[in-house]
C-alpha cells in the first residue's frame, strides 16, 4: 500500500509555523516562485502519516510524489538541483563547499542557540535561564562578528540572494523577539542589510502569521 504522504498530488513542505529552517525553506520556494503547498504545523502536531517515512519527526520535511526529505540543507539542494533558476547556492565547488560550512553552522550553532532561548519560559529555574542567557550573548557575538561582511554586498557576499540570506533573514527577523540586540557598532550594517531582505517579496510571502506577530 502507497503511505498517504506519497500521495500528495503537489510539491509539500511541512512546515513549521516559527521554526527558522522551515522559514528558510519557504523563502527559497519564494525565491525560486515554485508552486507549492504548505501544511503548517504547530508545536508537536506532527503529520502521523509523514512520521511513517520521517523517523525524526522533523521539521521542515518536504514531499514531492514519492520522495520525501528532511533536513532543511538537504531540501534546499534538492530545491536548488530540481528548480536550477535562479542558482541559490554557488556553482565553484569550493564557494558552494564553504557555503554548506557556514549554512551547517548556523544549524548546529544560531538555530540552537534560538532552540535554547525559546525553550525557556518564565517559570523556568536558574539553570535554564542561565543557559538561555548564554545562548542569547552567543547568538549577539556571532552576528557582530559577521557584521563587517554585511556592508560589502547588497547581500551576504553576493549581488544576488543565495541560500545563505535565505538561512540569515529568518535569525535577524527573530531577534526582537528572543530579546536580542546588537552592540550600536554592529547595527547599522546589519539593519541595513535585514532590511533589504525584509523588503524582498519572498521574504513577505516566507512569512507565517505566528512570525508576523514576532515584530
Amino acid at each position: 500500500m502507497t503511505p498517504a504522504a506519497t500521495r500528495r498530488t503537489q510539491l509539500t513542505l511541512i512546515s513549521g509555523s516559527t521554526c527558522p529552517e522551515s522559514h528558510r525553506v519557504r523563502m527559497v520556494l519564494a525565491e525560486k516562485g515554485v508552486s507549492h503547498a504548505i501544511e503548517a504545523v504547530r508545536g508537536d502536531a506532527f503529520p502521523k502519516d509523514i512520521e511513517e517515512l520521517n523517523p525524526y519527526a522533523q521539521l521542515p520535511t518536504l514531499v514531492d510524489r514519492d520522495l520525501v526529505l528532511y533536513g532543511s540543507h538537504v531540501v534546499v539542494e534538492y530545491l536548488d538541483e530540481r528548480y536550477p533558476h535562479p542558482p541559490m547556492m554557488p556553482v565553484d565547488p569550493v564557494a558552494r563547499a564553504r557555503a554548506r560550512l557556514l549554512l551547517y553552522r548556523i544549524d548546529r550553532d544560531w538555530c540552537g542557540q534560538i532552540a535554547e532561548i525559546e525553550s525557556t519560559t518564565h517559570e523556568s529555574g536558574k539553570k535554564q535561564q542561565k543557559a538561555a542567557e548564554k545562548a542569547r550573548e552567543q547568538l549577539r557575538d556571532s552576528l557582530t562578528a559577521l557584521a563587517p561582511l554585511f556592508s560589502h554586498y547588497p547581500f551576504f557576499m553576493s549581488d544576488e540572494v543565495t541560500v545563505l540570506d535565505c538561512a540569515i533573514a529568518p535569525i535577524l527577523w527573530r531577534l526582537p523577539h528572543l530579546g536580542i540586540e546588537l552592540p550600536k557598532t554592529a547595527a547599522q550594517a546589519t539593519r541595513d542589510y535585514a532590511l533589504r531582505l525584509f523588503a524582498r517579496p519572498s521574504f513577505v510571502l516566507s512569512l507565517t502569521e505566528d512570525e508576523r506577530e514576532m515584530r
